[in-house]
This record gives C-alpha cells, structure tokens and sequence, in this order.
C-alpha cells in the first residue's frame, strides 16, 4: 500500500510539472493584423528555460531557440 502511495504521489508531481504551459488566445492588433492563438511556457522569473532560448526547442512547432541569455 506504501508504494501505491508513493507512486501516486512522484506521478501528481511529475504532470504537475510536464503542465508548464498556457495558452494565448488570438487577438486583433490595432493596425487590424490577426495574431493567432499559441501556447508559451508559464513565466518563472528565469530566461534560461524559454523555447526560444539557445539550447532549447519549442515542443509545438520544433523550433530551435536562437536568444542567448
């Protein structure tokens, strides 16, 4: 029952964390360009860890960041 437990509770953290983006809904700028909506990576104070961040690659487009930090 212990390891049930404990395995239940390493899953809840692990997903809490894979669940590190949100959504942008699409808008209209004022000179009438449409923005579609996207998802970005949840703000955490760090550069580090943005997709468009050297090293790193955006898991919806596959996109290589290119901005150092």
């Amino acid at each position: 029952m212990k390891k049930i437990l404990v395995l239940f509770g390493v899953l809840a953290f692990v997903s809490s964390a894979a669940v590190a983006d949100t959504y942008v809904n699409g808008y209209t700028r004022s000179n009438g360009t449409h923005v579609q909506g996207h998802y970005r990576s949840d703000a955490n104070h760090t550069k580090s860890d943005n997709w468009s961040s050297s090293g790193n690659v955006n898991p919806y487009t596959g996109q290589h960041g290119s901005k150092s930090y």
